[in-house]
């Protein structure tokens, strides 16, 4: 069975705001479902996850890249 989270609890978990998940729903980067009684923003839990990894996973690559400096 898929947990869903209101909008609050998701942008808690990903420490940015309800506004933010906004935007990202209306630029495609994380989609959003409908709650069919109230017709509120809700998300998948895993989806929530899996967007986390790919989070963690381009600051590890970010952080492996060095540049010298002269």
């Amino acid at each position: 069975m898929q947990t869903y989270l209101t909008i609050n609890k998701a942008a808690k978990l990903l420490h940015v705001t309800p506004l933010t998940l906004r935007n990202w729903d209306k630029n495609g980067k994380l989609r959003a479902y409908r709650h069919p009684s109230n017709n509120y923003r809700v998300y998948r839990l895993d989806q929530i996850e899996a967007f986390l990894r790919r989070l963690e996973g381009s600051r590890a690559n970010r952080a492996v890249r060095k540049m010298d400096v002269f």
